[in-house]
């Protein structure tokens, strides 16, 4: 089975909604109905909606009525316009996202999708002009793009659900027409998208030879969690390198294997590894937890 072809199985199989995927979508929506119900509500002859846009959409340098905080960067990504804003960036976001969380693991995960919209935020300040308010996730999601690009280059994606287009194509067809609209005077942060793209390709370039690994920030696991760097997904050659292993070259334990190693295996132990999955990714399993895994999997 190719690298681009992966799809957990059994336990601890592949999610439609992994946790920061959904959580990403919660928080959107609760944020998008919030300025709603803000825009008609009054607080000294202003609009408490116009209030939240100031201290928390992404100010331009330039603007002189308000100004840049550096949280905008994060919270800008949480803010849309329109319901066709957020609809589109969310389902995009799902689309191309959930399988890049199922391998990244949601920590990597989390990390990539805040530094493409970092990125995004900082290229459209320094770079764009204009004074208008910046607001939205589509820095992000067009590094969340460029992620899927590069982990299945040719996955075909049906475009209005009739023509199939492969994935490396679609994505680099969307970067051109955002860089040839810099600068066209419409109210589109196109180099918010392009910052976000940026960002996107080069964290997952150097994410293939360094392999980031982010759970000391998280301060949930202990050092044990850092004993695998290398993915261990399978064996049969795929061309992606990722980490410091190339696919084909990584170790894993057939799912399909008729032996078992440890035939009392308990609900709570498979639940724990589980969770450390969704949290951190395949890779950082144990030794031992994978065998447990593996074994619980012939049960079912």
């Amino acid at each position: 089975m190719a690298y681009n072809e992966y799809r957990p199985r059994g336990f601890g199989g592949f999610s439609f909604f992994p946790p920061v995927i959904k959580n990403l979508l919660i928080i959107n929506g609760i944020v998008f109905f919030i300025t709603i119900i803000a825009d008609n509500i009054m607080l000294d002859g202003n609009t408490l909606g116009n209030t939240i846009t100031e201290y928390f959409a992404l100010i331009p340098l330039s603007n002189p009525y308000a100004s840049f905080y550096p949280w905008q960067l994060i919270t800008y990504q949480f803010m849309h316009g329109g319901l066709m804003h957020i609809g589109m960036n969310m389902f995009i976001l799902w689309m191309f996202g959930m399988e890049i969380e199922n391998i990244m693991g949601s920590r990597k995960f989390l990390i990539f999708y805040l530094l493409a919209g970092i990125g995004g935020g900082l290229l459209q300040l320094f770079v764009g002009s204009g004074s208008a308010p910046i607001i939205g996730a589509s820095g992000a999601v067009y590094g969340v793009m460029v992620a899927f690009a590069m982990f299945f280059p040719n996955r075909l994606i049906y475009v209005y659900m009739l023509i199939p287009v492969k994935a490396k194509y679609l994505i680099v067809f969307f970067m051109v027409i955002e860089f040839m609209s810099v600068g066209n005077g419409d109210f589109t942060a196109h180099l918010a998208h392009l910052g976000g793209a940026i960002v996107g390709f080069l964290f997952i370039t150097y994410d293939k030879t360094h392999n980031f690994n982010f759970d000391r920030l998280f301060d949930l696991f202990k050092s044990d969690s850092s004993q695998t760097s290398n993915p261990t997904f399978s064996k049969k050659k795929s061309g992606f390198s990722f980490g410091k292993k190339n696919v084909q070259e990584a170790e894993f334990y057939d799912i399909n294997s008729k032996t078992s190693t440890n035939p009392n295996v308990d609900q709570k132990s498979i639940d724990e590894i589980l969770d450390k999955i969704s949290e951190s990714g395949y890779k950082n399993l144990t030794e031992t937890e994978k065998k447990i895994l593996f074994d619980a999997s012939k049960k079912g």
